[in-house]
């Protein structure tokens, strides 16, 4: 899992009882919101009354894959522990954010790591040199108009542990022609078979020479790994065009 920099904005201020508020109407603002179900949790633990009126401005696409309401749900735990003054140890947010969902701890740090066990188990993705890993290439992020839900997702995949490769090993070799060969998103199949727009997207991301593609997550959305910044800016611009939000995430300054 790697960090970047599209984000939500979310704001806290006091106010006499607890309240949420979303930019985006479609999504709920009751417990059915990962940052009131955050905000309940650490109220919880802390033992506090939250009169807090909290408002989410929503940018990141949902239903894409991208972690969009799990870093909504970090940011919230990270957010109320400084506003609240709160002395709460990196091991109970981590705790707290698993309850939360497999891959909110990921969101409570700013590197690159593998994630075991269900999602919830971070190790920093380290280089040979002990620095965490930063990727030199430039990144395409494109989600079609289309949201893929996690839970139907998973159900149409079959767990395979046979033949896998060291992911660490893999990403830190940074071979794009290894990737292609070896780095294989199990979602991938299932999703792109069932929607094909977001099949295209990942034929268009390869067309403008992306040196890999994959589908993010579950999907919808789906990222182009580029060596050059002009053939990534080209295939954005196709995207855009066709109907997708894109997200470039500059290569890393190593």
């Amino acid at each position: 899992m790697a960090p970047l920099g599209w984000s939500d904005l979310l704001v806290a201020r006091t106010s006499d009882r607890f309240s949420f508020s979303c930019s985006d109407q479609e999504l709920p603002t009751d417990s059915g919101n990962l940052v009131v179900r955050a905000a309940n949790l650490l109220a919880t633990w802390a033992e506090v009354e939250l009169n807090l009126a909290i408002h989410l401005e929503k940018w990141v696409p949902y239903g894409a894959g991208l972690g969009s309401g799990s870093s909504d749900a970090a940011a919230t735990l990270l957010l109320l522990v400084d506003v609240l003054g709160l002395e709460t140890p990196l091991a109970e947010l981590m705790d707290m954010a698993a309850e939360l969902g497999s891959d909110v701890p990921f969101f409570l740090q700013k590197s690159a790591a593998l994630a075991t066990s269900r999602g919830e188990v971070i190790s920093t993705l380290n280089t040979a040199q002990g620095r965490p890993y930063r990727m030199p290439f430039e990144l395409v992020v494109a989600v079609p108009p289309v949201v893929v839900s996690t839970a139907e997702a998973y159900g149409m995949i079959t767990p395979n542990d046979r033949d896998r490769p060291n992911l660490a090993t893999l990403v830190l070799s940074n071979d794009l022609a290894e990737w292609r060969t070896h780095l294989v998103n199990d979602f991938e199949a299932a999703i792109l078979a069932r929607e094909p727009v977001i099949a295209q997207t990942k034929r268009t991301l390869l067309d403008a020479r992306a040196g890999y593609a994959s589908l993010s997550g579950s999907g919808a959305a789906v990222f182009g790994v580029f060596e050059d910044s002009s053939d990534a800016q080209e295939a954005a611009s196709t995207l855009q065009a066709g109907g997708c939000r894109v997200w470039i995430e500059p290569a890393a300054s190593l």
